[in-house]
């Protein structure tokens, strides 16, 4: 990817993800990308459950998620659009973090205190197994209902006043409720109300728009490729291009990308997602993707 890494805020509504984004200075009409394996276990789309569990461990850029709550930590992007979101629906003191990013050991040790104070049933339901749990990537956060006591594992976020403006708007700022009752049967994990999902815009307006689990997306977007991709309209002068490329884990694949604002991330399955901006108006890309 390139060097030249920024932001981009086509729309004050919509602000993009800034790791990952790159713009390519230079006047040639392309820039080519070496995929390699490795390239699978990197980015914001990383699907991570008890089939598909999490290979790259090593989790950069935490910060704490609020400075009252130091301890808690996300990926810094992830942090950038939580607090967004918060001051959207001008949440103050009413939404508090639980749990961020945990490390193995500490993932380790909540399996392993649940298993013993509320037993496998439950603990079946509402705690992955280490390696298994979104938490250790960095990328997802439970939130809670400020008031005096807070459950841990099963914090209190309802589905009605403020609970309810953030779950409703965070889909604008990147991140989807995870665990939905609906997707019991796909995701493995029982309906968490309190559990989002950072995992950028806009396939979180996607998949909460389509009412589908992160596992039915990331199958949902394998049917998309370089000449035929799936198209999802900001407006009537930016169009976001979304595509799959497979990456063979024993060899190394080159790739074309435009000279436009892009993100690329690993799926954690079996290749990665190219997210490309544009304007409606820019004939260069439609020579590309023909």
């Amino acid at each position: 990817m390139s060097n030249d890494k920024q932001s981009m805020n086509c729309s004050a509504n919509y602000p993009y993800d800034k790791q990952w984004l790159s713009s390519v200075t230079d006047h040639s009409y392309t820039e080519k990308i070496l995929l390699e394996k490795e390239w699978i276990y990197h980015g914001n789309l990383l699907l991570v459950n008890k089939n598909y569990s999490l290979k790259n461990p090593k989790v950069e850029g935490l910060i704490a998620v609020d400075k009252k709550f130091p301890d808690i930590l996300m990926k810094s992007e992830a942090v950038d659009m939580l607090q967004q979101t918060l001051n959207k629906i001008g949440s103050g003191n009413k939404i508090v973090p639980v749990s961020g990013y945990r490390s193995l050991e500490e993932q380790t040790m909540i399996y392993r205190d649940s298993l013993r104070d509320n037993g496998e049933e439950f603990t079946k339901k509402f705690v992955a197994l280490p390696n298994e749990s979104e938490h250790q990537t960095g990328l997802a956060i439970d939130l809670a209902l400020n008031k005096e006591d807070i459950d841990f594992i099963c914090p209190d976020f309802p589905y009605e006043g403020i609970c309810q403006q953030f779950r409703e708007t965070a889909p604008d700022f990147g991140f989807i409720l995870r665990y939905i009752k609906e997707k019991q049967g796909i995701t493995g994990i029982s309906h968490e109300p309190w559990h989002f999902r950072y995992v950028g815009y806009p396939h979180s307006k996607i998949i909460t728009q389509k009412q589908i689990a992160f596992e039915e997306y990331i199958e949902f977007i394998k049917q998309f490729d370089n000449k035929n991709m799936y198209i999802y309209k900001q407006g009537s002068e930016t169009e976001i291009h979304i595509y799959y490329v497979p990456v063979d884990i024993n060899k190394t694949k080159t790739i074309n990308l435009p000279k436009m604002p892009y993100q690329i991330s690993g799926n954690n399955v079996d290749g990665i997602i190219v997210t490309v901006w544009r304007r409606a108006n820019e004939k260069e890309w439609e020579l590309f993707r023909n």
